[in-house]
């Protein structure tokens, strides 16, 4: 081999290093391993295998998911990092939402300059191919999630966005990612047009997290987006004898209730019309919601930093939202027909601007480029 092959050769072998990552216990290249991550995502495994997927299934048992569901969401403490920034988690009790959409008052009005609306990314949604779509303002997409961190058992919302895959979960990071204790979320699940304890279309079990590496790494709520891939469905049917339960295949999400399309680069000014579970109280003890329908909320997004959650980039619209919504989506250009848009954000946190002790508006991290590598990559993760 010449001089010059030799050195080629070896800046091949240190670029071919520099792509190793770790995942779930796993150490591999671009090259050679499915399990290779892009620098900036943190994918977290969640089931390895169909044992692993029925031992989530079965801990999620309908005597279980309906005590969930009748509990409220907790109300988030926001606690400094040792850098000095906030990040959010939520009090431990059973039942609760690991959710920020009840952040505290913060009447910041600081404007920053968002990224240019350059190099936009757009995947169109698709529509269910088992049943006729949404119902116009309520999109069957959109339903509660429900995992555990530590020994708490949570929920928040979440809706199913097209890939290539067909079996794609978009939600806020705080719902899949406790960034204060440093603990992803286990026994993950999925229920797509969840109203009042049903789960029309099936239960659908994570396989695995995604999520920019800020997020995890610094609580920086820019990143506070999870993309989550999911197995097959399923639903629970009575067994063969009395008081025992069966699970149900139903297929894949997207042939059951479509995708949301996704977005990004879009600036500020868009109508928007985000969806949610909101389910705590106002400052004051007031409850509006009751976290057991689907509502929504509408207007046009604003710019708005919020220094303590190291967000610089982040919009807002007014609503009234308490916790429980995080995690539903923000879609623009909707289209009431097919209850389908272009997912441009997530519920994130809330704020009382009007400091009357009643939430009135509600943030969401700017989706941008790296808001697409994180979803291209979790497109890729398909369960087995």
């Amino acid at each position: 081999m010449s001089p010059r092959a030799r050195r080629l050769a070896a800046a091949f072998a240190a670029v071919v290093a520099a792509c190793v990552t770790t995942v779930s216990g796993f150490t591999g290249s671009a090259a050679a391993s499915p399990y290779y991550v892009p620098g900036s995502v943190t994918s977290i495994q969640l089931t390895k295998n169909s044992a692993d997927m029925k031992r989530i299934a079965e801990y999620w048992s309908p005597a279980r998911l309906q005590k969930a569901q009748d509990n409220t969401p907790a109300t988030p403490q926001v606690k400094p990092t040792d850098g000095g920034a906030s990040t959010a988690s939520a009090t431990p009790t059973s039942g609760g939402t690991a959710t920020t959409a009840s952040g505290g008052k913060d009447t910041t009005t600081t404007t920053t300059a968002a990224p240019a609306k350059t190099g936009l990314q757009t995947v169109r949604p698709t529509l269910p191919t088992k049943r006729a779509p949404g119902t116009g303002t309520l999109p069957i997409t959109v339903g509660k999630v429900f995992f555990r961190i530590g020994d708490a058992d949570y929920w928040c919302s979440a809706s199913s966005v097209a890939s290539s895959g067909r079996n794609l979960v978009a939600t806020a990071g705080h719902c899949a990612y406790d960034p204060k204790q440093g603990k992803a979320a286990e026994y993950w699940i999925f229920i797509p047009g969840y109203d009042k304890g049903a789960t029309p279309y099936g239960i659908y079990v994570g396989h695995s997290i995604n999520l920019h590496d800020r997020f995890p790494g610094w609580g920086d709520y820019d990143y506070d987006y999870a993309f989550v891939s999911v197995h097959n469905g399923f639903r629970w049917k009575p067994g063969k004898t009395a008081g025992t339960y069966e699970m149900e295949s139903v297929g894949n999400l997207e042939d059951n209730v479509g995708g949301q399309g996704l977005t990004t680069r879009r600036g500020v000014g868009l109508l928007t019309f985000a969806f949610g579970y909101p389910a705590s109280a106002n400052v004051d003890g007031t409850r509006p919601y009751n976290g057991q329908e689907l509502k929504r909320c509408d207007d046009r997004t604003t710019k708005r930093p919020a220094p303590t959650r190291l967000v610089e980039y982040g919009l807002a619209i007014r609503c009234t939202f308490t916790a429980g919504a995080s995690g539903g989506p923000w879609l623009v250009d909707y289209d009431f027909k097919n209850a389908l848009g272009y997912l441009n954000g997530v519920n994130s946190f809330t704020w009382d601007v009007n400091t009357d002790k009643k939430y009135d508006l509600l943030s969401s991290p700017y989706f941008v480029a790296s808001t697409y590598t994180v979803y291209q990559w979790a497109s890729t993760r398909r369960a087995p």
